[in-house]
């Protein structure tokens, strides 16, 4: 059966209002200093966007893996199986809100960044062997691909709101020099290890990593705008 013109045109009007009321369209681009043909949003709102866009992310990541242990860990006879190897272990990460709120506003923005950058090659891989595999069905494949590109937004969108931080003088410019994988990821030197990591180790080091880059970003609002919702 083929679509008529009419049905097609509808479908794009609702699919055009539903980018629009998740805020994932705009007429015009994000800027962070106000230059002229962009959309100019606070710094709270930058932080809100994060803060939502690392639930979301958090939020797949456990329903993966929860969908891993469920139907492919027994498949695999790795029922009680506990070997839980993350390759970000290299990064200091505080443990708890109130060691996070006694790092400085730079170091917690670092940390967050490092985390990020780190699972950006892993999440791409998994996806990647996942399509080989029959244990995987071809939604949890896309969600896998999903939590790929949204760890590489949510990295851009941190890097705004830093630099709107460094802009606005509440945070150094220690931060400028961060941008490059090799500054940012400690798992370059060793990569071996992210490779060498089990699909459950992958998925569960993750959920973890994501729950820990979600709490620091609202940390670290609270911290630049403790106006706004804390």
């Amino acid at each position: 059966l083929s679509l008529s013109l009419p049905v097609w045109a509808l479908l794009l009007v609702l699919v055009c209002v539903e980018l629009r009321g998740s805020g994932m369209a705009s007429a015009a681009p994000i800027c962070v200093h106000g230059q002229a043909g962009c959309h100019f949003l606070s710094l709270a709102d930058l932080f809100d966007r994060v803060i939502q866009h690392s639930a979301r992310m958090h939020s797949i990541s456990s329903d993966l893996h929860s969908e891993f242990e469920q139907y492919v860990l027994p498949s695999r006879n790795h029922i009680g199986r506990i070997n839980r190897h993350c390759h970000t272990s290299t990064i200091l990460t505080p443990n708890g809100k109130e060691n996070a709120q006694r790092l400085a506003r730079e170091e917690l923005t670092e940390v967050i960044l490092k985390l990020l950058v780190a699972w950006k090659d892993p999440l791409w891989q998994f996806h990647q062997n996942m399509v080989h595999q029959d244990d995987f069905n071809n939604f949890s494949s896309n969600k896998a691909l999903e939590m790929s590109y949204m760890v590489h937004e949510l990295r851009k969108g941190v890097e705004k709101v830093a630099d709107r931080m460094q802009h606005l003088g509440m945070i150094s410019n220690s931060l400028s020099g961060l941008s490059s994988p090799e500054t940012l990821d400690p798992s370059s030197d060793t990569s071996g290890e992210s490779q060498a990591m089990s699909d459950h180790d992958l998925l569960y080091c993750f959920r973890r990593d994501s729950n820990k880059v979600q709490n620091y970003l609202k940390i670290l609002k609270c911290r630049i705008v403790p106006e706004n919702g804390c």
